[in-house]
């Protein structure tokens, strides 16, 4: 290695605000002979939450003594404390799930194929066999289980979906107009992990046919909203929400699910940029946003 060349990692940590966290965290990784690039730091609604960026070219430990030494340090002060090195900083594994609709599925394979996603599409699942040929254009994988009316065939579906993710092993999972409620072990199996696109301004109109209900109630501004998904319909912690605007008496019911189709594609894209970028983090049922690791990427970009 050469000299002067860097090794680049971030120390994440996250928990219950307290005195001294800071210091604790800094003076364990200098005792190490780790250099402080940069940090990041703020406390939400009572909870701390920092990124620190680290150089481990003069590191005096190895490496997986180091992550250990965190991971204990964290437990200690009950904070919760992980090690990505820059060099070696795998692309998150994204599955996206659909049924019928193209419109969210075409704008993330658009955002995948210019390299705008912080992340690898690993497969598509659905219900329904409508969007196979997308995805195979693609070059993805496409899989695929028929989800019939009956709850016996919910459940075997549902059962088929957990199986099929737990061996594709994702980071995150992404609803694209998948049309079905996922199971509640699914939903604990990848807990902050699942987001969704719903096509209103939660807590307005959830559940089905939200753009038509926006219309007859006379609204003149609807919109999406892109959540994690909780075991409670609809009721995730908001990640993104956007509006459009309706000219009553003008736009007709369809034009407004017009409207609204081409928004979720958009919304959906922007939440899932930011999950990929670590820009988020949840805090008490409520996403909260962070410039730690990405605005590392941007200032120190070697």
């Amino acid at each position: 290695m050469p000299e002067n060349e860097k090794v680049l990692a971030v120390i994440s940590v996250q928990g219950r605000d307290q005195k001294g966290v800071v210091a604790k965290f800094a003076t364990y990784v200098a005792g190490h002979g780790i250099n402080i690039e940069d940090m990041e730091q703020r406390v939400i609604r009572g909870v701390f939450v920092m990124d620190m960026l680290v150089d481990l070219h003069d590191m005096t430990i190895a490496l997986d003594t180091l992550i250990t030494g965190l991971l204990e340090l964290g437990r200690q002060i009950g904070m919760e404390a992980h090690v990505t090195l820059r060099q070696t900083r795998q692309a998150k594994r994204v599955a996206v799930l659909v049924s019928k609709e193209p419109h969210c599925l075409k704008k993330l394979l658009e955002l995948y194929r210019c390299n705008e996603l912080n992340g690898q599409i690993v497969a598509v699942l659905s219900n329904h066999p409508i969007l196979e040929d997308m995805a195979h254009a693609a070059e993805l994988p496409f899989m695929l289980t028929p989800s019939g009316p009956g709850k016996e065939d919910q459940r075997k579906h549902q059962a088929w979906l957990l199986e099929k993710l737990r061996y594709l092993e994702p980071d995150l999972v992404v609803l694209a107009r998948y049309m079905q409620i996922l199971s509640p072990e699914i939903i604990q199996a990848f807990r902050w992990k699942i987001i969704n696109i719903h096509p209103s301004l939660l807590p307005y109109f959830p559940g089905a046919n939200p753009y038509r209900q926006a219309f007859e109630s006379g609204m003149r501004v609807t919109g999406c909203t892109a959540h994690f998904v909780t075991a409670e319909l609809d009721t995730g912690p908001i990640i993104l929400q956007d509006v459009f605007h309706i000219n009553v008496g003008v736009d007709q019911a369809e034009d407004v699910r017009e409207h609204g189709l081409e928004l979720e594609a958009l919304t959906l894209g922007k939440a899932v940029k930011f999950f990929l970028n670590e820009e988020l983090v949840v805090v008490e049922d409520k996403v909260v946003f962070k410039p730690g690791i990405s605005s590392f990427h941007k200032t120190h970009p070697n």
